[in-house]
C-alpha cells in the first residue's frame, strides 16, 4: 500500500541545518529521512504522554502505585524467571 505524499517546507536556523546535515551523513540516510524520522518519533512521544496525563488524571501518586501492587500481586511472580524466557 503507498502513502500518499505531501510537501513540506520548513525555515530553520542555519546552524541546525548544519547539525541535521551532519547527523544524517552519520547515520547514512537522507535529511528527508531522518526529518520523517525525527517528526514521527516525537509525535509518536507526545501523544504517549498526552495518553498517560489523560489515563492518570485525578490520580494520586499513592493510588497509582497501589494499582500497581495490586498488578504484582495478580501476577503472583516468586520473581524466578522462567527457561522459555532467559536469554
Amino acid at each position: 500500500m503507498k502513502t500518499k505524499a505531501s510537501v513540506l517546507t520548513i525555515r530553520i536556523p542555519s546552524e541546525l541545518k548544519h547539525k541535521i546535515e551532519k547527523v544524517a551523513e552519520e547515520q547514512g540516510v537522507s535529511i528527508n529521512q531522518l526529518a520523517l524520522y525525527a517528526f514521527t518519533k516525537e509525535i509518536q512521544d507526545l501523544e504517549t504522554s498526552q495518553y498517560f496525563e489523560k489515563y492518570y488524571k485525578g490520580k494520586t501518586k499513592k493510588q497509582i502505585f497501589a494499582d500497581f501492587r495490586n498488578v504484582l500481586y495478580e501476577i503472583k511472580s516468586d520473581g524466578k524467571i522462567p527457561t522459555w524466557d532467559k536469554l
